[in-house]
């Protein structure tokens, strides 16, 4: 049986290279994805960077803590309390003490463009000494004017269009904006961009202390502190070694950083590994269903059924073992370069970088071999029942029925698809727009729908059919019945069509409709005529804005503060929601927020508004929550918001949230009010504190309805691998059909048709096959978008489905190109043989 087996992969060699090609490509992208994932399990380790040089370093706690029945549960506080004042004149007993300030700044040089200017913390000079900043050029800040700033190495001379010594440069701060000297520089870092002020000035812009430098026993520090705090209810940390880190900006930024990477390479590998298993498998049954033939024959001359099984196992594993062996091969080769496009993109951080981890390439082998056997399994199976007398006239006809299992599975798949979706409507509207469900959940339809293409291709071909084949002369009508007599081939040949355009629909078609809701969500609660926003996301508005803001005749003017609670649900999970501080009546000046139940306007210092998604949100009941600031108290709900598209989230009144700055400011024209007088007065305000004032229609576009650029590159990765991944399993599965047909097209020459004519036969088959496959991908589509619209419907969002005809447009006709050139290319390459020499050929 080996010598056989040998023998008929020697002469079918274009088919067992096709099933070799498709395996070996998506073992490899199942192990550079693999790869990739594996490098984003464990961060570097950092020391402490920016008191690096501290001693000892204690701040207030940033950081909640609450015991629960299964363990401690922590959350990240979003507005730590500063160091009391009272607490940092007993510990300057101790030692020399330094008082670290940190506040939101940004600079531009004086006489450049208008805008917001770069980003940056202020601290006092003093605290330098215990950073890893020094004087690259110039001196220290002694005068009120006078900064420091931090200048990255490629910027230190003019032509680089930095900041050098002697420059004014235009700075804003809390305080408001005014030109400052620049007096010094220091070397660049990349956990933050510093500008340093002299200690006094710094304490004018941020009195609260937000760390203190001491440079004393850690031990009696701690004592001091413990003392301190004994009955105040304030929690102090003090830092010493590799805690240290705890006190840098953003410290846990690695951990954040791979959890994102984590997220879309894993929803990455997901894709690649269902679409190479779905391929692959694809491939694999239909290598072997061309073959049925020849089991007919093998059949008739006395082989067994057991035989036959035997022989096709052996082929799908010498094909099958070197075939993902190279994929391996491929994937430890591609992986560097993955890395490398998401650190160059921003997807990734700067120090991303595959490791030495095997257990991918293991993975991916195994699943290649496993898959391989698996698109063997049944179409072997199948091939072996043939009986002698029946193998003939079975081989000879492809009647495109279906065994009972096929049917039985096809049914359970899109049952589950479509129950799943059904489920999420009654339950839970909101997990439909989820990346993670709208990503997965077209894979059962898709499945699905491909189990059913024997009976679905037939009456989809005659449909896509049903006018070419009424025009004058015979192309149309042979390429009907040709794609709807060779079902299998019809189908294999769809498989790759159908994931391409149902995956790209459905991904492209739910994000951007999703955008789109949340685009006009946001127009639909916001009433103010202008909406001013810090920039970042620890941003603050100067207080000179606000308060000018708030003194212009006839604007309604609600300023408001980013901050958050946590609420700890069911006893064991501790839950922070994004919140707003806010003051109800002038909230309602400027907003028309979507309330389910209660009243905003009952929201008092002793009140909430929750949305639908906190598990007690009931009107009147009093919720034990955790402030910003780590203070727990017991709030009552005054009225609960609907969820929406998830970006409905909670209020409190400014007393709420004492350590955050105003962040946000929505302006209206009240009625009867000259709208240009306020524009102009609106307008000037920003122009002198260096703020960006837009109208609603401004801020709209710039906020909405776009993705991140990392959710932009993301799906641009998950899609270009998927899609490039397919449009070669497309081509390869045409050159296999093709190839695989030169009898056909010999009689066709034989009969009396041109190389022309039968080359546009050949070319308009593939055409047909490529609709079919679109025409499938689309109701996969169609099915996902339409129960993202209910689900926008049951919550209480009015927004159109947004279908991208473009991308689908350009996809669909970069299949059809591909499937031509695969289709025509092998053909002509057939046709150069005298016809009578293929005439009869079958096998």
């Amino acid at each position: 049986m080996l010598r056989l087996t040998l023998q008929g992969m020697r002469a079918r060699w274009v088919t067992f290279t096709g099933s070799f090609v498709a395996l070996a490509l998506g073992v490899g992208l199942i192990a550079a994805t693999g790869l990739a994932l594996a490098a984003t399990f464990q961060a570097p380790h950092r020391g402490p960077e920016r008191f690096a040089a501290a001693p000892v370093v204690v701040r207030a706690t940033d950081t909640l803590r609450v015991s629960t029945p299964i363990g401690e549960r922590t959350q990240r506080l979003a507005d730590p309390r500063a160091v009391p004042a009272e607490v940092a004149a007993e510990l300057a007993r101790l030692g020399r003490t330094v008082e670290d300030r940190t506040f939101p700044v940004s600079y531009a040089s004086v006489g450049g463009e208008d805008g917001e200017g770069a980003a940056a913390a202020g601290h006092p000079w003093s605290v330098a000494a215990a950073t890893p900043y020094r004087l690259t050029d110039g001196r220290a800040p002694r005068a009120p004017g006078e900064v420091v700033v931090a200048v990255a190495a490629r910027e230190r001379d003019r032509s680089g269009g930095g900041v050098a010594v002697g420059d004014r440069v235009r700075v804003v701060t809390p305080a408001g904006a005014d030109s400052r000297t620049v007096v010094g520089t220091v070397a660049a870092t990349d956990f933050e961009t510093a500008v340093f002020f002299t200690d006094a000035e710094a304490a004018q812009l941020s009195p609260r202390i937000d760390a203190l430098v001491l440079h004393a026993d850690a031990t009696a520090v701690r004592k001091a502190v413990q003392n301190a705090v004994r009955g105040t209810g304030s929690g102090i940390d003090v830092l010493t070694g590799d805690e240290r880190r705890r006190a840098d900006p953003d410290p846990d930024r690695d951990s954040e950083a791979l959890v994102a990477v984590n997220a879309l390479l894993g929803t990455a590998a997901g894709i690649t590994c269902f679409v190479s298993v779905f391929v692959v498998a694809s491939t694999f049954a239909f290598a072997v269903a061309q073959r049925r033939r020849e089991f007919g024959l093998l059949r008739t001359a006395g082989a067994t059924a057991r035989q036959i099984r035997r022989t096709v196992f052996a082929e799908a594993v010498l094909v099958a073992v070197p075939a993902s062996a190279a994929g391996c091969l491929l994937g430890a080769v591609g992986a560097p370069p993955l890395a490398a496009w998401m650190v160059d993109s921003g997807v990734a951080p700067s120090w991303f970088a595959i490791g030495d981890q095997t257990w991918p390439l293991h993975t991916a082998f195994w699943t290649g071999l496993c898959v391989a056997m698996a698109g063997v399994l049944t179409s072997s199976w199948r091939a072996g029942r043939i009986k002698p007398t029946e193998a003939l006239r079975e081989a000879a006809l492809d009647n495109g029925t279906m065994p009972p299992s096929r049917w039985l599975l096809g049914a359970l798949l899109l049952l589950a698809g479509l129950g799943l979706l059904v489920w999420s409507l009654a339950t839970d509207p909101g997990e439909a727009l989820k990346r993670k469900t709208y990503i997965t959940r077209p894979m059962l339809l898709i499945v699905g729908f491909a189990l059913y293409a024997p009976v679905l291709v037939p009456p989809l071909v005659r449909l896509v059919t049903w006018l070419p084949a009424r025009l004058p002369g015979a192309t149309g009508l042979l390429a009907r019945e040709n794609a709807a007599t060779g079902v299998r081939r019809t189908a294999a040949v769809a498989a790759p069509v159908l994931i391409t355009v149902a995956l790209a629909a459905s991904l492209l078609g739910t994000t951007a409709t999703i955008n789109e809701a949340k685009a006009t969500e946001a127009a639909s609660q916001t009433t103010a005529d202008y909406v001013v926003a810090a920039p970042g996301e620890k941003g603050v508005l100067p207080d000179p804005f606000v308060t000018r803001a708030r003194s212009i005749p006839g604007a309604a003017v609600s300023a408001s503060r980013s901050t958050a609670v946590t609420v700890l649900e069911e006893g064991v999970a501790l839950v922070r929601s994004e919140a707003r501080a806010v003051d109800p009546a002038a909230l309602a000046a400027v907003s028309r927020l979507p309330v389910a139940s209660g009243r905003v306007a009952d929201l008092d210092d002793g009140g909430i508004v929750v949305n639908e998604e906190w598990l007690t949100r009931t009107v009147g009941q009093r919720v034990r929550v955790w402030l910003g600031d780590g203070r727990e108290v017991t709030l009552r709900i005054v009225a609960v918001l609907r969820t929406g598209t998830g970006g409905n989230g909670v209020y409190v009144t400014p007393r709420n949230a004492p350590g955050a700055p105003v962040d946000r400011v929505d302006v209206a024209v009240r009625d009867g009010a000259d709208a240009s007088a306020v524009d102009a007065a609106l307008r000037e305000a920003g122009a002198a504190t260096r703020t960006t004032v837009l109208t609603k229609d401004e801020w709209l576009a710039r906020s909405h309805p776009r993705s991140s650029e990392s959710t932009r590159l993301g799906l641009l990765l998950i899609l270009g691998i998927a899609l490039l991944y397919t449009g070669i399993a497309l081509a390869n599965t045409l050159v296999m059909a093709t190839s695989d047909r030169v009898g056909d097209l010999a009689v066709l020459r034989l009969t009396g048709a041109t190389k022309p004519q039968v080359l546009r036969l050949v070319a308009a088959e593939a055409l047909v096959v490529v609709a079919v496959g679109s025409l499938l991908g689309a109701a996969v589509a169609g099915l996902n978008l339409l129960g993202l619209r209910g689900a926008l419907a049951l919550l209480s969002v009015r927004s159109p489905l947004v279908v991208p005809w473009g991308g689908l447009g350009a996809m669909v006709a970069a299949s059809a190109v591909l499937a031509v050139v695969a289709a025509v290319v092998p053909a002509l390459t057939a046709l150069r043989t005298r016809p009578v020499e293929h005439a009869g050929t079958r096998e």
